[in-house]
């Protein structure tokens, strides 16, 4: 089995500019889970584009690492998921879930971060 690596860096603003729009929740259904949307939102309610931002590119990155899932995958199949500890993994289903096991891999592990208004992220499937 091969090492495969995928890495995607999201514009903030694009993402902001999708919240603010007439088309949020559509933005928001298609791609993000409500769990996700849930743990984004500050103590206001507020959902906080940076955080969701690195999800998006999470996701992007997931896909790159995941052999032959071009537009097979729906980005609600990847969910980014943050334990009590702070620490971020993704729940793979549907189509997604398949191809990760048809990939012979074990493990699918992710980083994210955010700064000065662009968030990044990198997938390693091991």
């Amino acid at each position: 089995m091969a090492l495969r690596v995928g890495t995607d860096l999201v514009s903030v603003s694009t993402v902001a500019e999708s919240l603010g729009g007439p088309h949020r929740e559509h933005y928001l259904a298609r791609i993000y889970t409500r769990r996700e949307v849930e743990d984004c939102s500050g103590p206001s309610g507020r959902v906080e584009p940076e955080r969701l931002a690195a999800r998006f590119a999470a996701k992007e990155a997931a896909i790159k690492a995941l052999p032959g899932a071009g537009e097979e995958v729906r980005l609600t199949q990847i969910e980014v998921v943050r334990g009590e500890s702070g620490d971020v993994s993704l729940a793979l289903s549907g189509r997604a879930a398949e191809l990760f096991r048809e990939s012979g891999s074990n493990e699918i592990a992710v980083s994210l971060s955010h700064e000065a208004g662009f968030a990044i992220a990198t997938a390693v499937m091991i």
